[in-house]
Formats: structure tokens, C-alpha cells, sequence
């Protein structure tokens, strides 16, 4: 029976960042009996802090518990964007160049998240990502401007309010006979998703 894994995330949502371990343990652990694969969906602003100073509290929170040795980086928030669009366009369009798993969208993160980095400018975004795939920047940026790309983000975006919860990331386990399982609320209880969707 064929078992797909969905993670959808917001390349620079802080809880997505947390959740990384416990998805490559998760994809090591099921490789070749399980298929994942992550969609883009993206944070609004009812779930976006409206300051720096409040995105900072939110690190120092979220840092103490899932014990990080480190604090995120704020400098890369722009408290007047509705949302992240380039960092998560790009990484969708470096799926068209071949690059579906996941070291694209971690470069990005670890820019933003880690660095500080200015992601929301499209060409930022586009040189990490290229640099993290290989690939040439023009194109890669060239691509992750189309409508199509967008359009792609927006459509996972709707997937992902269907499902009616509001937590990124949001695990979603479905089977070719219709059978489905959703762990969202990540960041409430963590180590219970991470044995649960072992089990």
C-alpha cells in the first residue's frame, strides 16, 4: 500500500525550522516504504508578528522549548509584508529544475532564520537557492516570477486551509485507499506528533 507524507510549511516559519530534525529522521527512518514530499503554505498576516520586538519575543519562546543552544535571527523581518512570497516561490520553482527535496528550502531558511538575511528580496532568494541547487540564478528567478509558480503556491495555500487548522507545519499521511491522517499544532507537543507518526 502506498503511504504519502505531506509537509506543509512556510519556507521561513520559525516552528517549520524546529520541526526539520524529526522530518529527516522521519524520512531516514521510512525511506523506500514511504513517500514524502513538501507544498508551500503560506503564513497570512493573522499569524504574522506585527514588529520585530514581537518577533524576537516569539524566538526567545520558542528557542526555550525545543532547548536550542541558539536564538533565530530577526533581522531578516519586515513587519509590512502580508507575506513571504519570494523565499517560497523560489523554492517551489527549484522543483521544476529537478531539486523536490529539501536542501533548497533549507538554504533559504537557515538564511533567513540563522543569518538574518533579506529573503524577501526576490534576488537574494533567488542566489541562495541557486548556490544551495547549482543552478543559474537568472533562470532560477526567471521561473519563480511566473504566474505559474504562483499560481502553484497559492493552490497548495488552499489545500492547506482546507484542511481547516492553522498550524505550520501541518503533517498530513494519506494512503491510495483513501484513509488520512492529520498532525497539526506542531509546536504544542512535538515529541507526542514525532512517536505518533513513527508509530
Amino acid at each position: 500500500m502506498t503511504i504519502t507524507v505531506t509537509d506543509y510549511l512556510d519556507v521561513v516559519s520559525s516552528w517549520c525550522f524546529w520541526s526539520e530534525p524529526t522530518w529527516a529522521e522521519l524520512k531516514r527512518r521510512y525511506d523506500g516504504r514511504v513517500q514524502f514530499q513538501w507544498k508551500i503554505a503560506l503564513m497570512d498576516p493573522s499569524g504574522l508578528p506585527t514588529s520585530r520586538e514581537q518577533e524576537q519575543w516569539f524566538y526567545r519562546r520558542s528557542g526555550m522549548m525545543m532547548r536550542s543552544a541558539f536564538m533565530l535571527n530577526t533581522d531578516w523581518y519586515d513587519p509590512n509584508l502580508p507575506e513571504w512570497l519570494a523565499p517560497n516561490c523560489v523554492a517551489e520553482a527549484a522543483k521544476d529544475f529537478g531539486f523536490t527535496d529539501d536542501r533548497v528550502r533549507l538554504a533559504l531558511a537557515r538564511a533567513a532564520l540563522r543569518e538574518g538575511k533579506n529573503v524577501a528580496d526576490w534576488n537574494i532568494a533567488a542566489e541562495i537557492a541557486a548556490e544551495a541547487a547549482g543552478i543559474e540564478a537568472g533562470k532560477l528567478l526567471e521561473r519563480a516570477k511566473s504566474p505559474a509558480i504562483e499560481k502553484r503556491v497559492r493552490a497548495s495555500t488552499a489545500e492547506f486551509r482546507a484542511l481547516q487548522i492553522t498550524q505550520r507545519p501541518a503533517f498530513v499521511i494519506d494512503t491510495e485507499i483513501g484513509d488520512r491522517a492529520i498532525f497539526p499544532e506542531w509546536s504544542n507537543s512535538s515529541h507526542w506528533q514525532r512517536q505518533s507518526i513513527q508509530c
